[in-house]
């Protein structure tokens, strides 16, 4: 059940002061950069998790992930440091007010770790959004955040953007290279053009990549297999509920009919559940309306 791009399903919470600020740049312009968004530390903390997984992951097959770059996802389950890069408070704020007016629940679409070698060829641009199917232009599908490792800078791959090429901009205008330095990070729309940097350097660029979508959509990543219920335990509730184990009302994506997140508890465990439905708040009222007309009355007090 796809819910009508036309109608919100649900009004975004009031914005702090900081996050407004930045969801206008975003919107304005595509994409925006947070200088000191997180501390340098706990950015090196991350790195040094995942050093050894880069080390043996082999180069992507193929054009578009560059056959000269390295990916791997599931970075939740490779780092505790890794939640407080998807989980940011300011980020969190920012992707709820993009897509919260077309869906009832956002969700991760991925974490991705990569590093982009020397050698490796510009990317091409594209849109992020068009992984999925469909017409376009009437509501944002995701919201990606980068948060670089080491310098981005235009020589060693940094993002190349476009801005004003996004939902309701002018139109691609002259690109932009997104050069940070650890601690900052970069959050741009699904509809945003951009592609990543050809790396003119003699060493790798590496950083993160996490990715939110609107939670009816199928995600990049397939949130459950990365992380089963085994895992998906000794997740925060709030971080398993971002990966999947929750439903997208009206009863989108349950498990025998129940909150998926019932597999993180020991009645998850039993074989025979009885299905409970979760319905969208005007769902639930127009039900309860007809209820009250079946029984013979409106509802109303005399």
């Amino acid at each position: 059940m796809q819910p009508d791009a036309a109608i919100p399903i649900t009004a975004p919470s009031a914005l702090s002061v900081e996050a407004d600020r930045w969801l206008a740049r975003l919107r304005g312009e595509g994409y925006c950069i947070v200088r000191e968004a997180i501390a340098r530390d706990l950015v090196q903390c991350l790195a040094d998790d995942l050093a050894d997984r880069f080390e043996r992951t082999p180069f992507c097959e193929g054009y578009f992930y560059g056959e000269r770059t390295k990916r791997f996802g599931g970075v939740l389950k490779r780092s505790p440091h890794a939640e407080a890069f998807v989980r940011h408070p300011l980020v969190l704020e920012i992707v709820e007010a993009v897509l919260s007016p077309f869906c009832d629940r956002f969700q991760l679409n991925l974490t991705q770790a990569l590093q982009i070698y020397p050698g490796q060829q510009a990317q091409p641009p594209h849109r992020d959004q068009d992984m999925w199917g469909g017409p376009k232009g009437e509501m944002e599908f995701l919201v990606n955040v980068m948060w670089p490792f080491g310098p981005y800078r235009s020589e060693n791959g940094a993002t190349v953007l476009y801005p004003g090429s996004q939902i309701g901009g002018p139109g691609p205008q002259a690109p932009v290279y997104a050069e940070m330095d650890p601690g900052d990070m970069l959050l741009f729309l699904g509809s945003t053009l951009h592609g990543g940097g050809e790396n003119r350097t003699a060493r790798p660029r590496s950083g993160l990549i996490v990715s939110y979508s609107l939670g009816w959509l199928k995600p990049y990543e397939n949130q459950w297999l990365v992380y089963p219920p085994d895992i998906a335990r000794t997740f925060s509730p709030e971080l398993s509920r971002l990966v999947g184990y929750q439903q997208h009302r009206p009863n989108l994506g349950n498990y025998e009919g129940r909150c998926p997140s019932i597999l993180l508890t020991e009645e998850g465990y039993d074989d025979v559940l009885g299905a409970v439905e979760e319905l969208l708040p005007h769902q639930q009222e127009a039900l309860a309306a007809r209820a009250a007309l079946a029984a013979g009355t409106t509802g109303i007090a005399a």
